[in-house]
């Protein structure tokens, strides 16, 4: 599931480590590039904002407000789950519904910690390390222990999910899926160019590999059930950051400078929006549009958010001089967490409904959903749960 920049990855402090993107990719040893771009990948990966319109619809409504502590050690990030909200840190994972109760502890040793959720279950991962594990709401389904350090991994609706490493034996990337029990079904070692991250096709059918590779990216496209490799996309002098599979069947890349739609099947590409002078601060998708968070150079985090379309008509488009923190989107809907508050919105940027200021959770600067009209604004080490509570004409 996407985050900003879904990801939900990491999943914090995503502004600053976008704005070196080019200087890294210039300057820094491979390793220490994939290492960045799976943090960078993770922050924006996968984190939602629930649909509420309907819970505000109601004759009156109040707004109650819960905070929830974690207690998995630092460098935590956070990602929604169904209902439920998972943190996880150095010292482990810990999941609490969308009332306040926990549902599983794992105690997995990280050094720095990633997520990545699809529809009723996730996987964790230690960037740089060499343990990966994939669980739902209540249990540990499967756990992976790999030979070299972890670049990034992802799961999709399905459960299906693959994770890269670094490669040996003269490979410089290794990529492996599995099914939602754990069984590897396919694996695929590059001798040339670095895989940034792996995705798997919403049928399961198709994994599609994002590589830096020598004066630019390239997204390359294999069948599961087949040895032979599929079609490539490259992109010549231009560093892809995300790829992210998309409601027609193909995959949005997410460029420095441009958005980009590919198709797998013929490895054919058309942009469909640019950003060449302006600075991506951040991005989420969650089918239908896409929302992009685009700062004017020097400014700092204000700026502008634009939604656009998966065809590529630009939907909605608003400015402020407020600090944008995070921006999530989830059934339709668009939450911004701004320095003044949060707010709701549109898929065509009709504000709809702002919460206020967000309290107690230390300096918060990400937003996402937990499911049933819960929205969630997090923290280093707790989070702010803003619950809808609808009192409705009829008394119910």
């Amino acid at each position: 599931m996407p985050a900003f920049g879904d990801a939900m990855g990491s999943e914090q402090k995503p502004k600053k480590k976008k704005r070196r993107l080019l200087g890294l990719f210039l300057s820094l040893i491979p390793l220490a590039i994939l290492t960045y771009f799976a943090v960078s990948l993770i922050s924006g990966q996968g984190l939602g904002i629930s649909r509420i319109i309907g819970f505000f619809s109601a004759s009156t409504s109040t707004l109650t407000v819960d905070v929830l502590e974690f207690n998995v050690g630092h460098d935590i990030v956070y990602a929604d789950l169904d209902d439920s909200v998972v943190a996880a840190g150095t010292l482990g994972i810990q999941i609490f519904s969308s009332v306040g109760k926990e549902t599983l502890r794992d105690p997995l040793r990280m050094s720095s910690p990633a997520l990545c959720t699809g529809s009723g279950s996730a996987v964790v991962f230690d960037i740089g390390g060499t343990a990966a594990r994939v669980f739902s709401k209540t249990e540990i389904i499967t756990s992976h222990e790999t030979d070299t350090p972890i670049i990034s991994a992802s799961i999709n609706n399905n459960g299906y999910h693959c994770v890269t490493t670094q490669g040996t034996g003269g490979y410089k990337g290794r990529t492996m899926v599995f099914n939602s029990k754990g069984k590897e079904l396919y694996k695929v070692d590059l001798a040339s160019g670095y895989i940034l991250t792996a995705i798997v096709s919403p049928d399961n059918k198709t994994l599609a590999i994002l590589e830096m590779v020598e004066g630019g990216s390239r997204i390359a496209f294999y069948s599961i059930d087949s040895e032979a490799p599929g079609s490539s996309f490259d992109l010549p002098d231009t560093l892809i950051i995300d790829i992210i599979f998309i409601q027609t069947g193909d995959v949005l890349a997410v460029s420095e400078d441009s958005l980009l739609v590919v198709n797998p099947t013929g490895g054919t590409g058309d942009e469909i929006y640019t950003y060449k002078n302006r600075l991506l601060s951040g991005y989420t998708y969650d089918g239908g549009f896409i929302a992009l968070h685009l700062l004017d150079y020097g400014i700092g985090y204000s700026g502008r958010i634009v939604t656009i379309s998966e065809n590529g008509k630009i939907l909605g488009e608003i400015m402020t001089d407020k600090d944008i923190l995070s921006v999530s989107s989830r059934g339709g809907d668009l939450a911004v967490l701004r320095s003044d508050g949060v707010f709701i919105y549109t898929g065509i940027l009709e504000e709809f409904k702002a919460l206020g200021p967000p309290v107690s959770a230390a300096e918060a600067m990400s937003i996402l959903a937990i499911g049933g009209g819960v929205s969630l604004v997090a923290g280093d080490y707790s989070a702010v749960v803003y619950r809808a509570v609808v009192e409705r004409s009829d008394g119910h």
